[in-house]
């Protein structure tokens, strides 16, 4: 992925100013990427610009105005590059009736002023490159721009078709190419069952020996039920090594229930610890919100339901019935085995998740005309024991938990959301602006 730092400007500005300034952004630049393509000098003419940037096909332009420039730079660079931007302006030192040194600032209203003729998406960030909330800003979009050069090379497996009731999860391959750039592969939920029982105790040992070192208690349920488990644990393992699938959605029940004896929840548990974002009820776009959280913080993300809320400690609990990744499971109960809430059979998992000092919950969703839209909301999680049986998690949000739950109900928002270990709301933010997606 090619990053490229387009530094603009004109000579009839403070120029030993602005080389100084040119090689302070280089250098926070090289901290952040350091394989950020960067010119050998300020491109002090829309020829040098041209010919600098003839060969380059980037990700993203950073694009600063050093000194002023007009918008016949931007115009080149848009004729030429098709990315998204991020425009960086540099503070003019006030002075008391002396020289303007640079001029950024205007160059950056040409600049957007082009931009918005193009319609191009673009980002901006105003400041000096030794400024805290100018390296926050950079980074964030940095990994915005990682993050969708990474959907757009993802393989999404969707397993059999929602539940009645359920449709808000169902993806269309076509949808899921345009918007996201994400290739959806759809198989039926029986080819898998098929796999699992073809494998021998033998065949699917190692994958048991694994399970048990990251599940407590396999061996007090049923060893019909726990092989079975094996089974089909091997099975979406090797499906996905196979097809290179880093995030998957899974009918659950009633067929592994009826048709198969055994529970896939544990299943997606250890699929999400190996990496691949796996979630239940068929929900494909549920699995891709976990699949962006996931990326975002390099940790598993939780997948439940809003189900309970406590005004007086401003928390709101997401619970589901056995499938979240072990490694979020709190320290000193560890992720236990159990059986499903409901259908009485195992394993699923049982834990309460282990606090967090700061969470984002997140849903890909889509309003009432079926455009789609990002739900991002803030706050933290505190370190609370299991509230129901499955496995459930308590965040205590930033903004009021009712208000919230009022306006996202009302708002039409799907009943299933991605819980992410760390505060990813504006690098989702800057993703959403550059697949022009609107935000609640």
């Amino acid at each position: 992925m090619e990053i490229l730092y387009i530094p603009v400007g004109v000579p009839t500005f403070d120029l030993e100013f602005a080389k100084k300034q040119f090689n302070k952004s280089i250098e926070l630049l090289k901290t952040l990427d350091r394989d950020i393509i960067v010119p050998d000098e300020i491109l002090l003419g829309v020829g040098s610009l041209a010919q600098y940037i003839s060969d380059k096909k980037p990700s993203l332009a950073i694009v600063q105005n050093v000194t002023f420039a007009n918008g016949a730079y931007m115009t080149e660079a848009l004729r030429r590059l098709d990315c998204p931007v991020l425009l960086w302006t540099l503070r003019d030192p006030v002075t008391n009736g002396g020289r303007l040194k640079l001029n950024s600032l205007t160059g950056a209203f040409s600049a957007a002023n082009v931009l918005r003729a193009f319609g191009r998406p673009f980002e901006y960030v105003l400041g000096d490159p030794d400024e805290e909330e100018v390296k926050r800003a950079i980074a964030a979009t940095l990994k915005a721009v990682r993050l969708i050069d990474s959907v757009r090379r993802l393989n999404i497996l969707q397993i059999g078709h929602t539940p009645q009731g359920f449709g808000f999860g169902r993806a269309l391959d076509m949808e899921m190419a345009t918007t996201f750039g994400a290739n959806l592969v759809s198989i039926e939920a029986r080819e898998l069952i098929a796999m699992a029982k073809g494998y021998t105790d033998a065949e699917v040992e190692p994958y048991l020996e694994s399970a048990r070192g990251s599940i407590r208690g396999l061996d007090r349920l049923p060893q019909n039920n726990v092989k079975d488990f094996a089974r089909l644990y091997k099975a979406y393992a090797e499906y996905a090594a196979t097809n290179n699938i880093g995030a998957l959605s899974t009918r659950c029940w009633p067929d592994f229930f009826v048709d198969f004896g055994t529970p896939v929840c544990a299943v997606l548990a250890l699929m999400n610890d190996r990496g691949v974002a796996s979630a239940c009820e068929a929900d494909t776009y549920g699995a891709l919100s976990m699949y962006m959280a996931q990326q975002l913080t390099s940790v598993p993300a939780f997948f439940g339901d809003p189900v309970a809320i406590n005004e007086r400690a401003n928390t709101l609990t997401f619970w589901h019935c056995g499938t979240g990744a072990c490694s979020l499971a709190r320290t000193d109960e560890g992720a236990c085995a159990g059986v499903h809430c409901n259908r009485k059979i195992g394993p699923t998992l049982e834990f309460g998740v282990k606090g967090c000092d700061r969470v984002t919950v997140f849903r890909i969703g889509k309003d009432s005309e079926g455009k789609f839209r990002f739900f991002i909301a803030t706050g933290s999680a505190p370190d609370v024991p299991q509230q129901y049986y499955g496995t459930s998690m308590v965040v205590k949000t930033d903004k009021n938990v009712t208000c919230l739950v009022k306006n996202a109900v009302k708002a039409g928002w799907e009943p299933h959301f991605a819980v992410a270990m760390g505060d990813i709301s504006r690098e989702l933010k800057t993703v959403a602006d550059m697949l022009g997606i609107e935000v609640f």
